[in-house]
């Protein structure tokens, strides 16, 4: 059976091969659900939908896990997903999110009492970072940005117009001591967004591996059913040269999109 790796675009790969070469022997499946992308402004009922529809396909594909490496899937349908979804479809499988993982993250910058977030506009309406960072950091200041240009600016191939939109963003902010990448398509720009503050910009590329993989330490049994072919796949639900040279750019490497 395969790790599935689900966003809202192609934002993800650059997660999904951070993940693969932290555990390369594991069989991969991502899915971007591109015909659709961007999910930051879409209403919570139609965000769901679309996620489930997405988890149908990966399971079907013989997935095992599923990581909804979506922020905004994360924040408005992973709950609902886990609760709902999965005892009445698959409930021998798993489905993760990326959230909670970024505030375990933070654990280790204990100095830093303000902390902000930049995130799509239903990332940061869903409140869901506000509410975990007051589960596991109770008395931290957080300060949210919502950005829902980024994702545009991304798949569209205009990081060039980038700049002045993303200093906005950050003055927005203000003074932090740490920040929080709350997009899986941020992680192309956090070397520009570190030559521009001085405190610790957190990309979930960065992390995300390493939490997957001691995941998968603790709960042998859903590792042990992981295949190890070393087989990738990738998906998308729209297919365009534009797309596919750009999923080619974020993974560094040329690789093969397939329509669903």
């Amino acid at each position: 059976m395969k790790i599935g790796i689900f966003d809202s675009g192609l934002g993800g790969l650059i997660t999904s091969q951070a993940i693969i070469s932290r555990m390369p022997q594991y069989d991969y499946l991502y899915f971007g659900d591109t015909m659709r992308v961007p999910y930051g402004t879409r209403s919570q009922t139609a965000i769901h939908q679309f996620v489930s529809e997405a988890l149908d396909f990966l399971f079907r594909q013989d997935c095992q896990i599923i990581i909804l490496a979506c922020n905004t899937a994360s924040a408005e349908s992973l709950r609902k997903s886990q609760q709902e979804y999965l005892p009445k479809n698959y409930p021998d499988r798993r489905v993760l999110g990326v959230i909670i993982p970024a505030v375990e993250t933070l654990i280790d910058y204990q100095y830093a009492e303000t902390i902000g977030v930049m995130a799509t506009p239903s990332t940061v309406n869903s409140r869901a970072y506000e509410r975990e960072i007051n589960r596991q950091l109770p008395g931290k200041r957080l300060v949210q940005v919502k950005a829902p240009l980024l994702v545009p600016l991304i798949e569209g191939d205009g990081l060039k117009y980038v700049g002045p939109i993303l200093d906005d963003y950050l003055n927005q902010l203000g003074p932090l001591d740490a920040l929080i990448l709350g997009c899986t398509h941020y992680a192309i720009l956090k070397g520009l967004i570190r030559s521009k503050v001085c405190y610790p910009v957190l990309s979930q590329d960065e992390y995300i591996p390493e939490k997957l993989a001691d995941y998968l330490i603790r709960h042998p049994e859903f590792e042990s059913k992981l295949s190890r072919t070393g087989r990738r796949e990738y998906y998308v639900s729209d297919l365009t040269d534009d797309y596919q040279q750009l999923a080619s750019r974020l993974c560094g490497a040329s690789i093969t999109l397939r329509r669903v």
